[in-house]
């Protein structure tokens, strides 16, 4: 099948990906836009792992101000060219987090980020909790640490389920827009603010 070059300029100015790679994700689909979205996520999620490492020092500051006003998130997220921060793609995450975190409030973007006295603290009442149902100290340990676990899930917002696929976690989401941009991606901070809401001092 004959691509023509404007189909090959549109999907690379979606995912990011190089141009021989959106060339032949066209050809495979028969020049379906979506569907080679998504050959280009597949092919790339493998990929995604390796670019972990690689230094991110583009990207941008995204804001995303909730219905009505009330309730606002501001987002610094990286990635490695300019070129992929500018991308439907790369926006399109941004924007994904940027409600996910406006819908959940986490407390930190990874676990090592949390405050330890937050940590140290739930510990203690899960503890307790677990010595209260008079289980053995073996079983007491799993019990804290399944969960801390799930403290960690609804805390941290790479752990988090994804809001719009529950099935699917927040750096699911983050590994596959790695996979489909070609680039390491990297959600450095986020500042959440909500009308009414205490300001910590």
């Amino acid at each position: 099948m004959n691509i023509n070059a404007k189909l090959v300029k549109e999907l690379r100015d979606r995912t990011g990906a190089g141009m021989m790679d959106c060339k032949k994700a066209l050809v495979e689909t028969n020049g379906d836009l979506d569907k080679a979205v998504d050959a280009l996520r597949k092919a790339g999620v493998a990929k995604a792992e390796k670019k972990g490492a690689r230094t991110a020092n583009e990207g941008l500051i995204y804001s995303y101000i909730h219905h009505g006003g009330r309730l606002g998130v501001l987002l610094d997220i990286s990635c490695e060219t300019d070129f992929v921060a500018k991308t439907e793609g790369f926006r399109e995450l941004a924007h994904n987090l940027a409600m996910q975190i406006a819908a959940t409030n986490p407390l930190a973007i990874r676990r090592e980020d949390l405050d330890p006295a937050v940590v140290d603290h739930e510990k203690e009442i899960y503890t307790e909790q677990a010595r209260n149902s008079g289980k053995p100290d073996h079983i007491i340990e799993k019990m804290v640490e399944g969960r801390l676990n799930k403290f960690y899930q609804e805390v941290c917002l790479i752990e988090q389920p994804f809001i719009k696929d529950p099935d699917k976690k927040v750096k699911d989401l983050i590994t596959e827009a790695i996979a489909t941009l070609g680039e390491n991606i990297t959600v450095n901070r986020f500042t959440r603010y909500a009308v009414g809401e205490e300001i910590p001092s």
